[in-house]
């Protein structure tokens, strides 16, 4: 399986939401690829996007059968969620688990007024309704290979393909 090179597909994505977001959208980006991502689409896109943070471990369904990861964050959203513009940022959308566990969260903090979803890549394989709303890349997966976003020190990032998926 060819991978597609991180930083093309971080352009096509920062392309598809150049013009379609709103000026002061706030980011809020899903621990941890998400959060890189959403840091540099704040700088890219054009507007006064201030950007949050989430860890959805505690809000997954599926808590019991994975366990808490061992580097739990915490959530920091420095701007009202009540009446808000979210565009929620993640690496990979693969089951919907994760977007559903951060909307679940994001909630507690009030009603945003919009949610948009974007991902770095949709790898398809959804258990639940969800849909991003920006997409850099789609690619079928294998059920048994993760895809996994990592990011150099200068900030570039890479895609690779690890064993161990769903």
């Amino acid at each position: 399986m060819a991978l597609p090179d991180a930083e093309q597909t971080y352009a096509a994505l920062a392309d598809r939401m150049r013009g379609a977001i709103a000026f002061d959208a706030k980011f809020v980006g899903i621990y941890s690829g998400g959060a890189w991502l959403a840091e540099r689409l704040a700088q890219t896109i054009e507007g006064d996007h201030p950007v949050g943070y989430i860890d959805v471990s505690f809000y997954r369904d599926d808590f019991d059968r994975k366990g808490l990861k061992p580097e739990v964050k915490r959530t920091q959203l420095p701007f009202e969620v009540e009446g808000a513009t979210i565009v929620l940022v993640d690496d990979v959308l693969y089951t919907g688990r994760s977007v559903r566990a951060a909307v679940n969260e994001l909630f507690d903090y009030g009603r945003p007024a919009r949610i948009e979803l974007a991902v770095l890549v949709d790898r398809g394989g959804r258990e639940l309704p969800i849909e991003a709303t920006y997409v850099g890349a789609r690619l079928a997966v294998a059920r048994d290979l993760s895809i996994v976003l990592s990011r150099a020190a200068d900030g570039r990032f890479a895609i690779t393909a690890e064993a161990g998926g769903a």
